[in-house]
C-alpha cells in the first residue's frame, strides 16, 4: 500500500518518459539549465543511447535529443558538470564520453580510455576540475580536466577486491566515495601532494557497514550526512561531517561515522537511493518499489531516526535502477527502471506529521 507514517504525503505519477529500448540505467539532473530554461534530465541505457529531457512550456516533456553512435555496449551512467555545459557519460565499452552542451546540439569532445573493461560510474566534483570514473577493473580513476578538452589521468586509486559500482564526490569538498562488490565503502582524499590516498574505508566488521554489495551513494546538501545502500536490503546513514580532505594521523584523529540502518522497507536489493535539498531520501530497489523517508524531529539520545514517509509500490513493471530528485524543483523525482522507462513523480502534502 502508498503510505506509511506520513498518510498525507503522496507521490503521484506526472509523467511517463518513453523512448529507450532497452532498460534505463541511470539520470541526471542538470544542475544549472540556465537562465529561463525549464528542468533538463539525463537518462541513459542499454541501448546504448543517452537522452535528453526537457520540459516544454505548457508543462509536456519530450525527448528533445538522442545521444548516439559513440558507446557501443551499454551506458552505465551520466552526470553534468557543475557549470552545467558538459554531460560525461560511462560505458560497458570501458570508455568515459564528455559531450559539450551549448543550449543547442551537443558533441562529443572528448573519449576517456584506460579502464581495462566496464565502466560503471561517473562524477564530476564540486568544481568541476576533476572527473572521477570507475570500472569492474577494482579501480577508480580521477581526471583532471585540462584546457582544450583534454582530460589526464592524476591518480588510479587501488583498494577495492571487487567491481567498482559508484563514484560520488562530496558536495563540497574534494572527498571522493566508492562503492564496491567487497561490501565496502571508501573515502579518498589527496593528501596535499597531489597523490590520492584512502582516509577511511567503512565496512561491516569496523563501522556497522553493509554485509553485502554496496550499490550507491548520496550526500545531502550540506555534505554533513551520506547515505548508502546494498543488496542487504538497507539503507544506511553516516555522518559526513568530519572533513577529511585534510587527512590526519594519531590517536583521535577525525572520521566518519555510522548513524542509523533502515531495514525492512524493501523486499530485495536496493539500487538507488538519493537526498532531496528538503532532506528527503527517495529509494528505489528490485521489489518495483520506492520509499521516502526524513528525519524524526525526536530528543532521543542516541542519534537521529529517520522514519519511513510514503512507500510506492509498483512504481515501475520491473526493478528500479535509479531515483534522482530534482534540484531546480526538491518535489519532483526522476526515477528509472529496467521496464524501459523514465517516470517523474511529484510529491504532494506534507511529508511530516
Amino acid at each position: 500500500m502508498d503510505g506509511g507514517a506520513g498518510a498525507a504525503a503522496e507521490l503521484r505519477e506526472a509523467h511517463r518518459l518513453a523512448g529507450h529500448a532497452d532498460r534505463v540505467w541511470a539520470l541526471a539532473w542538470n544542475p544549472a539549465p540556465g537562465s529561463g530554461a525549464g528542468p533538463i534530465l539525463a537518462s541513459c541505457g542499454g541501448d546504448k543511447t543517452v537522452r535528453i529531457w526537457k520540459r516544454a512550456p505548457d508543462g509536456a516533456w519530450h525527448c528533445s535529443d538522442v545521444l548516439e553512435d559513440t558507446h557501443n555496449r551499454t551506458v552505465r551512467s551520466c552526470a553534468w558538470s557543475p557549470d552545467g555545459k558538459l554531460l560525461a557519460t560511462a560505458s560497458f565499452d570501458a570508455t568515459t564520453a564528455v559531450w559539450e552542451y551549448n543550449g543547442g546540439d551537443f558533441e562529443c569532445v572528448a573519449t576517456l580510455e584506460g579502464h581495462e573493461n566496464e565502466v560503471k560510474s561517473v562524477s564530476w566534483s564540486p568544481s568541476g576540475s576533476l572527473l572521477a570514473t570507475c570500472s569492474r577493473d577494482k579501480t577508480a580513476w580521477i581526471w583532471e580536466v585540462q584546457p582544450g578538452n583534454e582530460y589526464e589521468c592524476v591518480s588510479v586509486l587501488q583498494g577495492h577486491t571487487q567491481d567498482v559500482k559508484m563514484v560520488q564526490w562530496h558536495p563540497h569538498l574534494d572527498i571522493l566515495v566508492s562503492v564496491s562488490y567487497d561490501n565496502s565503502i571508501r573515502v579518498w582524499a589527496d593528501d596535499g601532494d597531489d597523490e590520492w590516498n584512502c582516509v577511511q574505508t567503512l565496512t561491516e566488521a569496523n563501522n556497522c557497514g553493509h554485509s553485502s554489495t554496496v550499490w550507491s551513494v548520496s550526500f545531502n546538501h550540506k555534505g554533513d550526512r551520506m547515505v548508502t545502500c546494498s543488496d542487504d536490503r538497507t539503507l544506511k546513514i553516516w555522518d559526513t561531517s568530519a572533513d577529511l580532505s585534510q587527512p590526519k594521523t594519531g590517536e583521535g584523529h577525525e572520521s566518519w561515522r555510522h548513524l542509523s540502518t533502515l531495514t525492512g522497507y524493501h523486499d530485495r536489493t536496493i539500487f538507488s537511493a538519493h537526498w532531496s535539498s528538503e532532506d528527503i531520501i527517495a529509494s528505489g530497489a528490485g521489489d518495483d518499489a520506492i520509499c521516502l523517508f526524513a528525519e524524526e524531529n525526536s530528543s532521543m539520545v542516541e542519534g537521529p531516526s529517520y522514519k519511513l514517509i510514503l512507500k510506492k509500490e509498483k512504481a515501475h513493471g520491473m526493478d528500479i535502477n535509479c531515483v534522482r530528485w530534482c534540484p531546480q524543483d526538491p518535489r519532483l523525482l526522476a526515477s528509472a527502471s529496467d521496464d524501459g522507462t523514465v517516470k517523474l513523480w511529484e510529491l504532494r502534502g506534507s511529508v511530516l506529521d
